[in-house]
């Protein structure tokens, strides 16, 4: 059986591993008491037809490094074992261990366990491999932005508890690097660790630790695979190859440590593979895709604030908009992506109904309506006020709201697209980030290029933290100032749920009653679907 522990002691045993690390810190910390043996659940990922990858955390009473023993059955009573395999860990991946097993069968629920040295069991998981061949219906679910000190993370319980999904994709941001009292307004019970803002490893370390002590995303993670990807979050807001708005370096030394730091500890903490990027087939019916838009080769985002400081402050704008902004050389994905994404949408188009590209941040196109100074509430900051005013400026001359965003990078934005429409492929793309729930039916040269299901946030804040406004109200003005825009929603928390099937894919945004008690009661939903061959949403 699994060792039962409180909260605190879990998160104390994710990151006090660190006998390997060569600092009076690191050996100071694993001196303190600790929990033992599975102290994180389990999670798989990576599915294929015949293959999955399988997560879990041991830690033992000393800090040698351990052999731990996967087993994969037919049912959950483990009498038909049908593979498995042997993993090591040890101090030097914090006892994360995962292992890729195979032999499996397409399109069928797994249970999978991991056994200690000592003979002790993890809990045991229930993961799915991807279907072969015809394929009539597909579940997935897709998650963004989940902050801890927010409010509970109830988009996940919901989601565990049903038995129409087959697979999870989180598009970013699972974890936040700011400090515990960065955020405003947080949910009780909810304090994160560590306090401070995150930069070494053991601080990544102990804050996927703390995230991943939560009872609900352990449940999701027990019940079906994940297919995951970083946004700027699991490293530091707005970041890019070579820096981020959140990484100071007069204070917080280079960016590169903590760059790295951050990459080696989501792959130390999720149940992915090390492949930068990749495509996942479900049978004849969809080509689900993961990329990579953040630290590998996206290059730095365009900076208006000494735009709108100048001295004629439109004309700089508008200069700004006909040179630097379209740009060629800047790019989210990096040429080597960009080419394989081109690529394998010209093949699978070919082969799958559905091509749908998981993306960090929004790709359509968004400006700030022309009446959000309406909207904001009556207490709201100066630099709130000089925020959305400037994005109203920018509006004018056809700038978005963020440069962070595929709209601040427009000539890659039109690669991506044009790529779609040269494969003659049915586009689905889906994406976070914003918090804010998002339609678009996305063109290029005037012609549909695809839709976009923009996904609202697990528990990060949205609009509805500066707006007084009428959310409905809120929702019909950013529609109306975005031709590609079909609907929005900017108040509620919660997560995306599609039904694919060969002739159509149905979205279903589903908005949960609340973040600040644990909760899986739903305020509503929203769903609109796409049909085979049409790349605008159906009426």
């Amino acid at each position: 059986m699994a060792l039962q522990i409180d909260r605190r002691s879990l998160v104390l045993g994710g990151a006090l591993g660190l006998g390997a690390l060569a600092l009076p810190a690191g050996r100071g910390l694993a001196q303190l008491p600790r929990a033992t043996g599975f102290t994180h659940n389990v999670a798989s990922g990576e599915p294929g037809p015949d293959s999955m990858l399988l997560w879990t955390r041991y830690q033992p009473t000393t800090d040698a490094t351990i052999r731990l023993d996967a087993e994969v059955a037919l049912d959950p009573d483990f009498s038909k074992i049908v593979s498995g395999g042997s993993v090591r860990t040890g101090p030097y991946r914090d006892w994360t261990a995962k292992i890729t097993v195979d032999g499996l069968r397409p399109g069928t629920v797994y249970w999978y366990r991991f056994i200690a040295p000592d003979g002790s069991r993890s809990p045991v998981g229930r993961t799915k491999t991807l279907p072969v061949g015809p394929t009539q219906r597909f579940g997935l679910a897709v998650f963004s932005c989940s902050n801890f000190p927010i409010g509970w993370f109830n988009a996940y319980a919901h989601a565990a508890a049903r038995d129409d999904l087959d697979l999870w994709m989180h598009v970013g941001d699972y974890i936040y690097e700011y400090s515990a009292d960065h955020d405003a307004n947080q949910a009780a019970g909810r304090r994160v660790d560590p306090a401070n803002a995150i930069l070494t490893i053991a601080d990544y370390r102990l804050r996927y630790a703390c995230y991943r002590a939560d009872p609900d995303l352990q449940r999701l993670h027990q019940m079906a695979p994940m297919v995951a990807f970083w946004d700027d979050h699991e490293s530091a807001n707005d970041s890019w190859e070579g820096g981020a708005q959140n990484h100071h370096p007069d204070t917080e030394g280079d960016w590169n440590p903590r760059r790295a730091a951050a990459m080696q500890v989501y792959h130390e903490w999720m149940p992915v593979s090390d492949e930068p990027w990749k495509a996942y087939p479900i049978g004849t019916l969809a080509t689900l895709y993961r990329t990579e838009t953040r630290l590998l080769a996206r290059t730095q985002q365009a900076n208006l604030a000494p735009l709108f400081a100048a001295a004629d402050p439109d004309a700089a704008l508008k200069t700004f908009r006909d040179g630097i902004w379209q740009d060629p050389s800047a790019t989210m994905m990096g040429s080597t992506q960009e080419s394989w994404l081109a690529h394998a949408l010209k093949t699978n188009a070919r082969a799958t109904h559905w091509q749908m590209v998981g993306v960090g941040t929004i790709v359509g196109r968004t400006l700030m309506p022309a009446n959000a100074l309406d909207w904001l509430r009556r207490d709201a900051s100066a630099k709130t006020i000089k925020e959305f005013t400037d994005d109203l400026r920018a509006a004018k001359d056809g700038l978005p709201m963020w440069m962070d965003r595929w709209d601040g990078y427009p000539a890659a934005r039109s690669r991506l697209l044009r790529a779609a429409q040269q494969a003659d492929a049915d586009l689905v793309m889906l994406s976070g980030d914003s918090h804010n729930a998002w339609a678009f039916e996305l063109s290029e040269d005037g012609k549909p290029a695809g839709v976009e299901f923009g996904g609202h946030s697990v528990t990060s804040n949205g609009f509805e933290g500066s707006f007084a406004a009428d959310p409905l109200n809120v929702a019909r003005g950013f529609v109306a100032t975005n031709p590609e825009l079909r609907w929005a929603d900017t108040s509620r928390r919660g997560y995306m749920m599609f039904d694919i099937g060969p002739q159509q894919v149905a979205g279903e945004w589903l908005f949960m009653q609340t973040v600040k008690a644990r909760t899986t009661a739903l305020s509503g939903s929203h769903r609109m679907a796409v049909q085979k061959g049409r790349r605008v949403f159906a009426a």
